[in-house]
């Protein structure tokens, strides 16, 4: 009887810190080769252990964490680069999850956060079975999203009664959030500019508007709690 041949050589992606992959190959001398998992252990015909399931192996290929008004939602994405598997989680919550995909790039759009954001996958092959992964968010790239929400958007964090609260103002709308949901206000004109005020728990709040006298910086926003000023926080 022939013995055992040993199976092709093969790659998949892994992450890198700028959200791409690097290949990376290994020849297995076994039956079936395992997935890209993190576990490199083969199955061998003598193997006493029962086999592999899909259930059981990871494939995560990319995180992102994205900040949007009503809270910091993170996304991550497993991709079988031997079964095809695309499986797309949005703060531990499963999305999507295709199984034996033939074709291993592509795309996959979903909705994040309470205004149901429109976020999208793009899967590239750099070289051989390596692979890229960036994220589009509203069909920009995540980094021009962001740095586009930076001007349309103040950010401050405060801690409250024991806990924290992350307050979201959008400069376009006027619309207040304080962790995810969005606040009801009062708008009221004063001297130097406008005050929109709400509450937070027993706290009063408000967003002063003013002037900042220089065409390029606009109008400055600032938030008051209890009558004392909050730092603005860069997301």
């Amino acid at each position: 009887m022939p013995g055992v041949q040993p199976c092709a050589g093969y790659q998949w992606g892994l992450p890198t810190s700028a959200g791409g992959t690097t290949g990376r190959g290994a020849g297995l001398k076994a039956i079936l080769p395992t997935m890209a998992s993190g576990d490199d252990s083969p199955i061998f015909e003598d193997d006493e252990s029962p086999p592999y399931s899909l259930e059981k192996m990871t494939d995560l290929v990319a995180v992102w964490d994205v900040a949007l008004s009503d809270r910091v939602h993170k996304i991550e994405f497993e991709h079988g680069t031997t079964s095809g598997k695309r499986v797309v989680y949005v703060d531990g919550k499963e999305e999507i999850r295709k199984e034996w995909m033939f074709k291993l790039v592509g795309k996959e759009t979903f909705c994040v956060g309470a205004a149901k954001t429109k976020a999208t996958i793009n899967i590239d092959a750099i070289s051989g079975f390596a692979y890229e992964y960036t994220l589009e968010i509203n069909g920009k790239s995540l980094k021009k999203y962001m740095e586009n929400r930076s001007k349309t958007t103040n950010t401050w964090v405060l801690h409250l009664d024991g806990e924290d609260f992350r307050v979201v103002l959008e400069k376009d709308t006027m619309d207040v959030w304080c962790n995810g949901k969005r606040m009801e206000t009062a708008g009221e004109f004063v001297d130097d500019g406008t005050e929109t005020h709400f509450s937070v728990g027993n706290h009063d709040c408000y967003i002063k508007a003013v002037s900042s006298g220089n065409r390029k910086e606009g109008i400055i926003h600032s938030l008051i709690v209890d009558d004392r000023e909050i730092p603005e926080i860069l997301e």
